[in-house]
């Protein structure tokens, strides 16, 4: 009944062709899951798995053979049947991945990078990344609220540990609704974090205790840097940095940039330990915290530090520092 010249089909041949047609206006058209399928589609390549989705999909919605499904795609039949299994360091490295993921929930695909290093010393960023993607993990961005634009003025970078220490307060509460005050100090050139004291009230006179305490391991540093808070303008303050001979750099009012060491550890410091956490008593705080503060120094990689704890950058750096002047001791002895 097919006459190629009187240009008649049979029905089962036009309702076939519609069902094709049909097929290709959908693959041209957005797919679920995909913001623009006609450019994946038809613009540049896609992925194999993305052309096996697309195969099953076709196949579900127009009842096609899988053979037109595969050639509409462009995959052959082979493929499509026999996907990729993955191998055994790819299982135990998603696995690794996924465990870093939920104990760090602040943690991108970079920093479990940096903490997969030792174990796959030959894996790099850009496989953590695909497998990173394919379990679905993403750090959730938490919404800051608009900040007027300010002049921004450039910080001096020190250039050995101990010279300039920075220092400011961020505030909590416990579950009962009691405010609780940390004080926050880091060093500027290793970031390290030399203490984090958490009360419920901490006065000029409690801050210079706890500087002597840190100092009694570390030493005291050249000069520390602070905004203008009544603690840090307070006699007890400017007495104790007056004695110890230690120079104190205060910022402009209104300008908490100035002082960006400490923002951004006291940023970090809100994300990753105390927005997850949630203290009853003061003496849990106070754990919590010093647990954060030992792993944020010994274990928590630095962008700033090479990629290293500021721990481990903090002892590089004397070893470096005494290699180098040990030459010089020895000719005048």
């Amino acid at each position: 009944q097919v006459r190629r010249h009187g240009r008649i089909r049979c029905q089962a041949a036009e309702g076939a062709g519609r069902r094709e047609r049909q097929a290709q206006e959908a693959a041209r058209r957005s797919a679920p899951g995909h913001a623009c399928a006609e450019e994946r589609l038809w613009g540049k390549a896609l992925a194999p798995q993305v052309r096996r989705e697309a195969i099953g999909q076709i196949i579900e919605r127009f009842d096609l053979s899988e053979r037109r499904a595969c050639r509409l795609v462009g995959l052959t039949r082979s493929s499509y049947r026999h996907p990729p299994v993955p191998d055994q360091q790819t299982v135990e490295l998603s696995a690794a991945i996924i465990n870093i993921a939920q104990v760090r929930r602040r943690f991108g695909y970079r920093r479990i990078h940096d903490l997969l290093r030792p174990e796959f010393p030959k894996v790099n960023h850009k496989r953590v990344y695909r497998l990173y993607c394919a379990a679905k993990l993403a750090v959730r961005k938490r919404k800051k609220g608009k900040l007027p634009v300010s002049e921004r003025v450039p910080l001096r970078l020190a250039q050995n540990v101990n010279e300039v220490w920075s220092m400011d307060f961020v505030s909590d509460s416990l579950a009962n609704g009691r405010r609780i005050k940390c004080l926050t100090v880091a060093d500027d050139f290793s970031h390290e974090c030399v203490d984090i004291a958490a009360d419920y009230g901490i006065g000029g006179q409690y801050v210079t205790r706890l500087l002597d305490r840190a100092a009694l391991f570390r030493g005291h540093p050249g000069a520390v840097r602070t905004d203008n808070g009544p603690e840090f303008t307070s006699r007890a303050f400017m007495a104790w940095t007056q004695t110890h001979g230690i120079r104190h750099i205060l910022i402009q009012p209104g300008r908490p940039m100035q002082n960006g060491y400490i923002e951004s550890f006291n940023g970090k410091f809100r994300d990753e330990c105390l927005n997850e956490q949630w203290f009853e008593t003061l003496p849990q705080a106070r754990h919590a915290i010093a647990v954060w503060r030992q792993d944020y120094n010994e274990v928590r990689p630095h962008s700033s530090c090479r990629r290293m704890p500021p721990a481990k950058f903090a002892a590089l750096h004397r070893q470096h520092t005494s290699d180098a002047t040990q030459p010089s001791n020895e000719r005048i002895l």
